[in-house]
């Protein structure tokens, strides 16, 4: 398993808050994907707001996103998530069969359109967590 990563929510305005803290922190945006950018179907004004996104600043990293549109379980100061990025498969299943324990299952552990193993839970205690496996990309 790789380092845990704050991933933070917001509600419309990630955009904003990824210019300033990158340049808060003097980082650089390794990735930005808009609604828009995916299949997932959205309303149209959603479309520019980010999917998701990354930005390094040294050892630092921090991912961000827009949560859903109307989300009404948005609060500003709990939307924070600890992203987990594991290498091995078995592990991410083990790790989020663990973590499920009374937890509640926000999205549960499956295959994405962006190539990866994702789930995401709010543990027992009620901390948010997100687990990610990359899969091996095949050379086109």
């Amino acid at each position: 398993m790789e380092a845990i990563v704050p991933y933070l929510n917001f509600n419309g305005n990630a955009t904003e808050a990824l210019a300033f803290y990158s340049n808060a922190f003097n980082g650089t945006i390794v990735h930005q994907q808009t609604f828009g950018e995916s299949p997932m179907p959205i309303d149209e004004d959603w479309k520019n707001k980010i999917m998701h996104a990354f930005f390094k600043a040294g050892d630092l990293s921090i991912m961000v996103s827009d949560s859903r549109k109307n989300d009404e379980n948005f609060t500003s100061g709990t939307n924070l998530s600890l992203s987990l990025n594991f290498t091995e498969e078995a592990e991410i299943d083990r790790v989020f069969s663990a973590l499920s324990e009374a937890a509640k299952i926000t999205m549960p552990l499956d295959k994405t359109f962006w190539g990866a193993k994702f789930g995401m839970l709010t543990d027992k205690f009620g901390v948010n967590w997100m687990f990610n496996h990359d899969y091996e990309q095949k050379e086109k």
